[in-house]
C-alpha cells in the first residue's frame, strides 16, 4: 500500500526537485473505478476538486463524499460548470498543483467548453473529467446523452485539450487515467478529458495505485547544448543587450532578472509576464504590447539595440503589439522551454529550446566569468526620475493617478491600488477595460507571479471563478479581484461559492454602466456606437442580496478611507462597487489602429 507522496514546487526546475513527503490514508482497495480516480488525486497531493452534480457524475461525487470523510480531496460545488473550470485554473496557479474540475454528461460538459479553452491558451494543467450515459443507453436518444451518435462532447473537446478521450471499458481507466495526467502536465501544459459513462465509474475496482506519482507529473526538458553556446558566442560579440520578459518566464524570473543586471541590459515584459518582474527596477521600461508604455516602445526604435532576447514568450498578438517588428526582426533570440512558442518567431536569428532554469544559469556562468575578464555591456539610457508611481516607465496621463475628481478616474483607482495594497496581494484582473487600467497603471515591486491575467482566450468572468479558486488553497495571501460591470454580469452569481466557503476574496466592480471596451473600442475606431449601453446597477446591494457584505465607492476620499487590511481578513467575501469615470478612455489606442489597418476596429476583431 503507498503510504506517501510527491509535491513539486513549481518555483524549482523539476530536474531540480527535492521533494517532500505527506502521509496518506489511502484504503487497500478502492471500492469503485471512481474512488480509484480520488485516489490518484489524493497521490498528486489535490485536495479540491470543482464541479457542478447532475445524475450521471453521481459515482465519483459519492467517491468524493467518501475521500471528504477519510480527509481527502472534497468537491467545491460551483454555480455554474464554466465558472468551476475558472476556479480549477486558479487554484492551479495559486498550488502549483493540477486543477481539476468534473461536470455531468450533456449540457454539464459542453458548459465547461469556454473555461476549458482558457486554460488550454493559458498552458494551466488541468484534469477534466465529464459523465457519460451508461454504455447500455448510448445511441437510444437518452437524456442527456452525449455519445459519439448525440453531442458527441470528446468530439467537441478535440481541439481544447492536450488529451481526449471516452472510456469504453472499465479495465482502459488506469491507463487512460494515467495518460491524461501526464498528458496535463508535458510543455506545454493544459487540459486533458476522459470522459467516462456512469456505470463505469460505479464499477467494482480491486485495483490499487501502484505508481509513483511525481512520475507522473515530471516533465522531460532536453535543453540544446548547441543553441546555448551560439548564444553565449553572440553576447560576447554585442555592446547593447535588450530583455523581453513573457507570461512562461516565471520558473526562471530571479535568474533572469540576475542576467539583466550583469549585462546592464534595458527590459520590457509583455501584459502577462510583468508579474514575475519588479516594475521599480530602474532597468525596466515598462509593458510592451497591448496597453503599453512609450518608452517601451522607444526601447526597441532606432539603432541602439544589437540584441534582443524574448524568454518564455508566446508572441501572441496582446504582447507583441501586433506583432510589430520593431521586436520581431532579425536580431532577437527567441528562448522558451515551449517548441510551440517558436512557430511565431520564425524571423529569428536563434532559437534556444530547454529548461530556463537550466538555460540562464549557463548564461549567468558565462557573463560572470566574462566580466571577470572586464568585458561589460552598455545600458540603454532611460528615464532617470520616478513617475508618481515610483517606476521609470512614461505614463500616459500621470496627472490623472492624482486626480480628486468624482466619479473616480480609473488612473487614480489603479494608482492608489498600487501604492497601498499589501505586497503579497494576489490580483485577478478581468478581460474588458479593467485589462487596460491595470497593464498601464497598476505597477507592483512583487515578483512572484501574485500579478494574475488571462489574456490568451479574453473570457470574461475568468477572474471571478480564478480568485475564488486560488483562494481555496490552504496558505495564500490576501485576494482581489478586479473586474468590470459587464463581465460581473455574467458570473456573479459565483460569488456565493465564497461566501459559502468563508474565503475573504474582494471584488471590486469597476462599475460605469458600459461595455467599456467595445464602447471606447468602437469609438476609438470610428464604428457605429452600439450594444455597450448598461443599466445602473448597485452591484452592492446585489451582493447584499447573497449574503455578502457590499460598499458602494463614489469618490477618491471613499476609497482612501477603505481598510482592505480588515477586509482581507474577514471570514468572508467583500463586494466594492467603485463608480468610476465611463468618460475616461483607456490606453488602448495603439491596438485599435493596428486592427484598424487589418480590416477591424473593435477590441474582439
Amino acid at each position: 500500500m503507498l503510504n506517501h507522496i510527491k509535491l513539486l514546487d513549481l518555483n524549482i526546475p523539476n530536474d531540480q526537485q527535492v521533494l517532500p513527503t505527506l502521509p496518506l490514508n489511502i484504503p487497500r482497495e478502492a471500492s469503485t473505478y471512481a474512488d480509484m480516480i480520488v485516489n490518484y488525486l489524493q497521490l498528486l497531493g489535490i485536495d479540491k476538486v470543482f464541479g457542478v452534480p447532475g445524475g450521471a457524475i453521481e459515482p465519483l461525487l459519492n467517491a468524493l463524499a467518501r475521500s471528504e470523510r477519510n480527509g481527502g480531496p472534497r468537491l467545491v460545488v460551483a454555480r455554474h460548470e464554466c465558472g468551476a473550470a475558472f476556479m480549477a485554473e486558479g487554484y492551479s496557479r495559486e498550488t502549483g498543483k493540477m486543477g481539476v474540475v468534473c461536470a455531468t454528461t450533456g449540457p454539464g460538459a459542453t458548459n465547461l467548453i469556454t473555461g476549458i479553452c482558457s486554460a488550454i491558451s493559458e498552458e494551466i494543467p488541468m484534469l477534466v473529467i465529464t459523465a457519460q450515459t451508461p454504455l447500455p443507453k448510448f445511441g437510444k436518444r437518452a437524456l442527456q446523452e452525449s455519445s459519439c451518435t448525440a453531442i458527441d462532447t470528446v468530439g467537441l473537446f478535440r481541439h481544447c485539450t492536450r488529451y481526449n478521450t471516452l472510456i469504453s471499458h472499465h479495465e482502459q481507466l488506469e491507463s487512460k487515467l494515467v495518460s491524461a495526467l501526464m498528458a496535463a502536465h508535458r510543455t506545454p501544459q493544459g487540459p486533458a478529458h476522459i470522459s467516462i459513462p456512469s456505470d463505469v465509474l460505479r464499477t467494482p475496482a480491486q485495483i490499487k495505485p501502484h505508481i509513483h506519482a511525481d512520475l507522473l507529473i515530471h516533465d522531460f526538458f532536453v535543453s540544446d547544448e548547441s543553441a546555448i553556446n551560439r548564444l553565449c558566442e553572440k553576447l560576447g560579440r554585442v555592446d547593447t543587450i535588450a530583455v523581453y520578459v513573457g507570461n512562461g518566464a516565471g520558473s526562471a524570473h530571479k535568474e533572469i532578472i540576475k542576467f539583466i543586471e550583469l549585462t546592464g541590459a534595458a527590459f520590457v515584459t509583455g501584459p502577462m509576464g510583468k508579474s514575475w518582474v519588479d516594475e521599480t527596477h530602474p532597468q525596466y521600461r515598462g509593458v510592451y504590447g497591448f496597453a503599453g508604455h512609450e518608452s517601451a516602445k522607444e526601447l526597441f526604435q532606432g539603432d541602439k539595440i544589437d540584441l534582443i532576447i524574448a524568454v518564455g514568450a508566446a508572441l501572441g498578438e496582446m504582447g507583441t503589439g501586433g506583432w510589430n517588428d520593431d521586436l520581431l526582426n532579425t536580431k532577437l533570440v527567441h528562448i522558451d522551454s515551449s517548441v510551440e512558442h517558436f512557430t511565431r518567431s520564425p524571423m529569428a536569428n536563434l532559437h534556444v529550446f530547454g529548461n530556463l532554469h537550466t538555460i540562464f544559469t549557463r548564461l549567468i556562468e558565462n557573463v560572470a566569468a566574462a566580466r571577470k575578464w572586464g568585458r561589460t555591456w552598455q545600458t540603454i539610457p532611460g528615464n532617470t526620475e520616478k513617475n508618481v508611481l515610483g517606476t521609470h516607465v512614461t505614463l500616459r496621463e500621470p496627472e490623472k493617478c492624482l486626480s480628486d475628481a468624482s466619479p473616480i478616474k480609473p488612473q487614480r483607482l489603479m494608482a492608489h491600488l498600487a501604492l497601498t495594497l499589501p505586497e503579497d496581494t494576489r490580483v485577478f484582473i478581468d478581460a474588458g477595460n479593467a485589462w487596460a487600467w491595470a497593464t498601464h497603471y497598476f505597477v507592483r515591486p512583487n515578483n512572484q507571479g501574485y500579478y494574475r491575467i488571462a489574456m490568451g482566450f479574453g473570457s470574461m468572468a475568468w477572474a471571478i471563478g480564478a480568485s475564488i479558486g486560488s483562494a481555496f488553497a490552504k496558505e495564500t495571501g490576501p485576494t482581489l479581484c478586479l473586474v468590470g460591470d459587464g463581465s460581473y454580469l455574467m458570473s456573479a452569481q459565483e460569488i456565493t461559492v465564497a461566501a459559502q466557503h468563508q474565503l475573504p476574496v474582494v471584488f471590486m466592480v469597476l462599475n460605469d454602466a458600459a461595455l467599456g471596451m467595445v464602447k471606447h473600442g468602437q469609438r476609438l475606431g470610428n464604428q457605429e456606437s452600439i450594444g455597450w449601453e448598461l443599466n445602473s446597477i448597485n452591484y452592492a446591494a446585489m451582493a447584499e442580496a447573497m449574503g455578502v457584505e457590499g460598499i458602494v465607492i463614489t469618490s477618491p476620499q471613499e476609497l482612501v478611507e477603505l481598510d482592505m487590511p480588515a477586509l482581507f481578513a474577514k471570514n468572508g467575501p467583500t463586494l466594492i462597487d467603485v463608480r468610476i469615470d465611463r468618460d475616461e478612455v483607456p490606453p488602448m489606442g495603439d491596438r485599435i489602429k493596428g486592427l484598424a489597418i487589418n480590416g477591424s476596429a473593435t477590441p474582439g476583431g
